[in-house]
């Protein structure tokens, strides 16, 4: 009897204590519905109500995403997405709700399937797995509940009962037992704020087209310059002086060709403190090939005498565009270098079927700089590839195991480890697994033809964790496949297939049937991507930097543990950095803006130095020549965060100068409009001077302008293409075009006004 007592004692303190974990009032949710007021979700969110009217629990609607912090969502039992916009709330909001369901809440999810490229963590939570995914998922994830039906809640089913019992099961195992959260379980860590970081700068103005640089033990930097230098920072005296010069092939003799050769790469050796051994990637004055040489760093210069040819790349010259041309080296010691796949991207003069900013296909005699397939869809060629060798002392090389081809394939190059390059910029190398990562400067089509030519232009950031062919110029961004195209007829074949791609060019000299192509690890495009809206719109240059291991550095000064394993990427045009997320098994987990306040004047190469900190070289905002904003700096991190590091940000005082029109004039500075384009000066496209002289008198110059900034293109001042930009408000578009016809010469604005 004592002992069913004692039971009858036990149960009834563990209903108790169960009972008195429950949190006090009725059950709140918040229903997200992303800026998207319709009938649909007016009626779904009065269906929400009624419902918690009947059942008890309480309907908070939002569109805003104030509310995901960690002290709002601990008011609530559970969270609800009205529509599949939810996945693009940002950065800090994606961890509040992370944090939210690890500390015990609920989600449940009313919303046709999300693409989840970029969050992979909620992709997971509601079962999709990029563009598709499950049309239900009831699980425990992650210490919380989740239900999720891709069935929406609209004005039409808002009234039918069985719809209603779904929503109903959904929000009540979301809520669950409406228990107090524990946010001791929440693992998500928050990011470093802005404010803890400061861009210092160590070097403005000094610099003549920087390109690559390599950061020695002691600080030292070496810094090429495309047009033969090879400058170095000084650590201790903070000066920059010249350490040796190699004559370049840099300009071309034809007349309106912009050549991108010169002094393309540039790496120390890893054993550089025993050896004093750099190596350079460049275009030798005298012969059409790009060399990668060995050569000798000692008391400050560069002994040319100590030259050791490695490898060389054949190279056509006299045209444009795509070099390649960055080194890395592996844990292991082996060299990764970059070749990119020299091929015109413009439309050819004279004819009448061309690329049309789509991929370089013409496989007819006579017009090889028009057809990547000669090079980067070669196999037998080292252009538009990035080649994995291991040097040996005396300047010879062997072949690792492992790369694309064996020694001794037909019709192959072994030193190729990734082939289906177009231009390959800069390259690096995870120094723990060894995994490749580059940035991919795509083509420039701004819409899809995919009925007839193929996709529009993407850039890329790659992964390869092994050896692999990544698709150009077959295929572009996620395996998106172009057709066959007869330049003669101008008609378009079958789509090419990305499991089995066949080069049938009579240029090419290597394999007909091609390794499967890899897609790539992030794609994006001028306009909005869908898979990954956070990288912005407009014209892009897209570059790896390093993966980031804080176990590399000193503790005094390397950055916080929130940045271990994470790679950082960005774009030299956009003026953007992020760090990606990475899975244990290299697999894209989510990417975040680092110090988005932060100004960059073209960012051209990112290095982590031996004190854990992020150097930075730009380039400056004009092209081939020399820019007061070219400079070298480093990103500090401070414990502490100062209102010094919050304002990195700089503030051009000089738009003030401009009246009326300084509102367009900000937002040519803000935008990527000042890297191709000044006021008054040479850049590689024509200087807004110019611009309104030409049209100074057009009575629609106004409409045409604006076109011309919404839509891009190319032919009217030369062949390099106009960023498209389909994202811009219609003001925006509007001041950037008031702005620019501002400056137009006194005698024509009056002209025009008499008009």
């Amino acid at each position: 009897m004592k002992k069913i007592y004692f039971l009858l004692f036990a149960f009834s303190f563990l209903i108790l204590i169960s009972c008195s974990q429950k949190r006090n009032g009725n059950p709140r949710v918040l229903v997200y519905t992303n800026h998207t007021p319709s009938p649909d979700v007016t009626s779904a969110i009065q269906a929400l109500q009624k419902l918690g009217d009947i059942n008890g629990f309480e309907i908070n609607a939002t569109d805003t995403t104030n509310l995901f912090t960690d002290d709002s969502l601990s008011a609530y039992a559970a969270v609800l997405f009205l529509n599949r916009s939810g996945v693009n709330i940002v950065n800090n909001q994606r961890i509040a709700l992370e944090r939210f369901i690890q500390a015990g809440g609920g989600f449940a999810g009313i919303h046709p399937t999300a693409k989840t490229y970029n969050w992979r963590w909620y992709g997971r939570m509601i079962g999709s797995t990029g563009d598709s995914g499950v049309s239900f998922m009831h699980q425990e994830y992650d210490g919380g509940r989740v239900e999720y039906d891709n069935d929406s809640l609209t004005a039409k089913n808002a009234g039918d009962d069985a719809h209603l019992k779904m929503v109903l099961n959904a929000v009540e195992y979301a809520i669950g037992h409406y228990r107090p959260l524990d946010y001791t379980k929440a693992i998500t860590p928050y990011p470093p704020s802005e404010d803890h970081f400061t861009k210092h700068m160590m070097v403005t103005g000094t610099f003549y087209e920087p390109t690559e640089m390599t950061i020695l033990p002691n600080l030292d930097i070496l810094i090429l310059q495309r047009r033969g230098e090879i400058m170095l920072y000084k650590q201790e005296t903070g000066k920059v002086k010249q350490a040796g010069f190699l004559n370049v092939y840099f300009h071309s003799r034809l007349k309106d060709v912009n050549v991108e050769e010169g002094m393309l790469g540039l790496s120390k050796d890893p054993d550089f403190k025993n050896n004093h051994w750099v190596y350079i990637y460049y275009s030798p004055a005298d012969s059409s090939v790009n060399r990668l040489s060995r050569f000798t760093f000692e008391n400050d210069s560069i002994l040319n005498s100590s030259e050791k040819v490695i490898l060389e790349v054949k190279s056509q010259r006299d045209i444009c565009c795509h070099t390649g041309g960055s080194i890395a080296f592996g844990p292991d010691s082996l060299l990764y270098f970059s070749a990119g796949d020299n091929s015109t991207p413009f439309d050819e003069p004279g004819q009448t079927y061309v690329n049309h900013g789509f991929a370089p296909l013409n496989g007819a005699p006579g017009h090889k700089q028009y057809d990547a397939e000669r090079s980067a869809g070669n196999s037998n060629d080292l252009r538009g590839k990035i080649m994995r060798i291991r040097v040996h002392k005396d300047g010879s090389y062997e072949i690792p195991a492992g790369n694309l081809f064996a020694p001794g394939t037909d019709k192959t190059r072994a030193e190729i480890y990734v082939m289906g390059n177009r231009n390959p910029y800069r390259i690096t190398v995870d120094q723990k697994n060894s995994y490749l990562y580059w940035g991919e400067v795509g083509p420039d089509a701004p819409d899809d033809s995919l009925a007839t030519r193929g996709p529009r232009g993407y850039d890329e950031v790659n992964q390869a964790r092994k050896a692999g062919y990544f698709g150009w110029p077959f295929f572009v961004g996620n395996n998106y496949a172009y057709h066959e195209y007869n330049y003669v007829m101008g008609v378009s074949g079958p789509a090419l297939d990305p499991a089995k791609p066949e080069n049938h060019s009579s240029n090419n000299t290597g394999l007909t049937v091609l390794p499967p192509a890899q897609p790539a690890f992030i794609w994006y495009p001028y306009a909005l991507s869908p898979e990954f809206p956070e990288l912005g719109t407009g014209g892009r240059n897209a570059m790896a930097g390093p993966v980031y291991y804080t176990d590399f550095y000193p503790a005094a000064t390397r950055y916080p543990d929130y940045f271990n394993g994470k790679l950082f990427i960005y774009d030299w045009i956009r003026g953007w950095i992020k760090d990606v997320t990475l899975q244990p098994n290299g697999d894209f987990e989510q990417m975040e803006s680092f110090m988005p306040h932060m100004v960059l004047h073209n960012c051209i190469d990112m290095e982590a130095g031996p004190d854990g900190k992020l150097y930075l070289l730009e380039y400056g905002t004009g092209w081939f020549q020399k820019n007061p904003d070219a400079g070298l700096s480093r990103i500090e991190y401070n414990p502490i965060a100062t209102a010094a590091a919050a304002a990195a940000a700089t503030v051009d005082t000089s738009a003030s100068a401009r009246g009326p029109f300084a509102a367009g004039y900000a937002l040519t500075q803000v935008m990527d409009c000042k890297s191709c384009h000044k006021e008054d000066g040479v850049s590689i496209g024509p200087s807004f001077k110019r611009v309104a002289e030409k049209y100074a008198t057009d009575k629609k110059a106004t409409a045409y302008l604006g076109q011309k900034i919404m839509k891009g293109g190319s032919g009217v001042w030369g062949d390099v293409a106009m960023s498209a930009h389909p994202d811009l408000a219609k003001n925006d578009m509007d001041q950037i075009v008031e702005y620019i016809l501002s400056l137009k010469p006194k005698k024509a604005q009056s002209v025009r006004r008499k008009a």
